[in-house]
């Protein structure tokens, strides 16, 4: 445990761990985007191979040729015996989407990139992709 600075005892948390306060926008992002992988691996995971599911803060600094403006996730193919990975960039998500828009978005990004990945329509892969929740 860490001493607060004038040494008065171990410092305790200020939210309690039971509010919705205590987890920060990361830890909330990343349990939408774990969830989100795991419903699209429940039914495609068969087709897609070795696949890993991740989140960044950002993208790197220079945007591929192809992208216009700052991408959302990416597909990153599998080399040397590597997995591929779907990598989510959760600030430009946020910034795009109020709390209650941020599940639908999270869902319909990685059905875009699995949709890519599997050479398919987004809504083929996921059958809520667009829908409002």
């Amino acid at each position: 445990m860490r001493r607060d600075t004038h040494g008065r005892g171990p410092r305790r948390p200020l939210i309690p761990p039971t509010l919705p306060g205590y987890r920060t926008r990361a830890e909330v992002f990343d349990e939408l985007a774990a969830e989100g992988s795991e419903r699209l691996a429940s039914r495609w995971s068969k087709q897609w191979g070795r696949v890993e599911f991740g989140v960044e803060d950002v993208p790197p600094s220079e945007p591929a040729p192809w992208e216009h403006g700052v991408p959302l996730g990416r597909v990153f193919p599998g080399e040397y015996g590597a997995p591929t990975r779907v990598v989510l960039y959760r600030r430009p998500l946020e910034q795009r989407a109020s709390a209650d828009e941020l599940p639908g978005l999270v869902r319909d990004i990685l059905a875009e990139q699995v949709g890519h990945l599997l050479s398919m329509r987004p809504d083929e892969v996921d059958p809520d992709y667009g829908a409002t929740d």
